[in-house]
């Protein structure tokens, strides 16, 4: 954690509950050992999802599709189109949606993001980015375009638990890569004229973007 744990469980503590429902869908991907989202970083996108009430949502990263039902329990209205490559992961998620009736608010987009997100026209209201941390830089052309003026960015775990800080050398050898990429993407972000951004240290670190 990058904050201290006991204030951490402090601040989850004082949140209002989710519903029973999502937090069943929680419990069983912990279970699973899959990466889902942290609890602060669930209270901030009903927080992000309540203020924008976004029509459109764009998610990169799927996994089993607890964000996606999460977010789309918070805001009735919505459509999502959500992006994953891992086979045994789209079977689950697509499993999640039947059960959970959301077929019809929520599209499955398979394969490769890099391919889908320059192959995706339109635009979104809410882009949540929860992907493959290394390709963020990648993905940042398209997912500006694919923005809508005054729409709003949420990119998860920017602050890698803390190791942004850290000199490359003090970084494992094969997490160097990711680590410098990320580096490339928090300046990318914050300097880039098209968006306003800002850095929260929240979860393992969430930067928020507007599109001008």
């Amino acid at each position: 954690m990058i904050i201290d744990d006991r204030l951490n469980i402090f601040i989850n503590s004082v949140h209002r509950e989710f519903p029973e429902e999502i937090t069943a869908l929680e419990k069983k991907a912990l279970e699973d050992g899959v990466p889902i989202i942290r609890k602060s970083t669930q209270n901030l996108l009903r927080f992000m999802l309540l203020m924008k009430k976004p029509a459109k949502i764009l998610e990169v990263g799927t996994a089993v599709g607890f964000s996606a039902i999460l977010m789309a329990g918070i805001c009735e209205d919505c459509t999502i189109d959500t992006i994953e490559k891992y086979p045994p992961r789209i079977k689950e998620a697509k499993e999640n949606f039947e059960r959970y009736g959301l077929n019809s608010r929520i599209r499955l987009l398979e394969g490769d993001a890099a391919d889908i997100l320059r192959e995706l026209d339109g635009s979104y209201d809410m882009i949540f980015m929860d992907a493959a941390k290394g390709q963020y830089i990648y993905y940042l052309e398209d997912i500006i375009r694919l923005l809508a003026d005054g729409g709003v960015l949420i990119s998860d775990n920017v602050l890698q638990e803390g190791d942004i800080i850290e000199s490359k050398y003090a970084i494992n050898r094969r997490d160097r890569t990711i680590h410098q990429r990320m580096r490339e993407y928090l300046y990318a972000v914050n300097h880039d004229k098209r968006l306003e951004s800002t850095v929260l240290v929240e979860g393992d670190g969430l930067t928020l973007s507007i599109k001008k």
